[in-house]
């Protein structure tokens, strides 16, 4: 096995000049999903602009206070990761790589980061999941478990520094929280 070149990998604030590239990043994770529609590129580039725009717009009315991060590696941008931190929990919103850099660690070193994080801060760390997305194996290999079925997505926990989450760990969602998908809420538990 070849031996991979050492790499850093930093982040840094999002600015409005970096919407052209978090287009791009949110674009590549559709891909495949897009793949088998019948439509024109130009009819694709127009929905996953929508969407982009709506996904912004919902992350940024449900997640007051959140952290909005570019990726870079060796100081090219090449993903995005937005966070959500509340008194018992870290929320992962979004952690996303173009293509080229996917399956490189990047996101496995960017996720124990934020797991050392919460484990000094007795915090438990969760993501909303599409089901057919192959990084939910990622998350299974961290400690995650799959808690709760959210249609489309299921939400998954990581919950102390022995890397064990389990649905025994009695999370009880909060009921009264905004918005249809209730990925903002927190978990409450042990």
């Amino acid at each position: 096995m070849a031996r991979q070149a050492r790499q850093t990998i930093s982040l840094r604030p999002v600015t409005a000049e970096d919407e052209g590239f978090l287009y791009s990043v949110y674009a590549s994770t559709r891909e495949a999903e897009l793949a088998g529609v019948d439509w024109t590129e130009e009819e694709k580039a127009a929905f996953l602009w929508q969407q982009f725009k709506a996904q912004d717009r919902h992350y940024r009315e449900q997640y007051d206070g959140a952290v909005y991060d570019v990726i870079e590696v060796d100081s090219r941008p090449a993903g995005r990761l937005y966070v959500a931190r509340w008194e018992g929990e870290i929320r992962i919103m979004e952690i996303a790589l173009l293509p080229e850099y996917r399956s490189r660690g990047i996101g496995t070193s960017l996720l124990r980061q934020l797991l050392n994080k919460a484990a000094s801060t007795s915090r438990r760390v969760s993501i909303h999941v599409e089901k057919f997305n192959p990084a939910r194996r990622l998350y299974a290999r961290l400690g995650f478990a799959e808690i709760a079925d959210r249609g489309v997505y299921t939400l998954m926990v990581w919950s102390g520094r022995d890397g064990r989450a389990s649905r025994e760990n009695s999370f009880v969602p909060h009921t009264s929280l905004v918005g249809p998908d209730r990925h903002n809420e927190q978990i409450k538990g042990p």
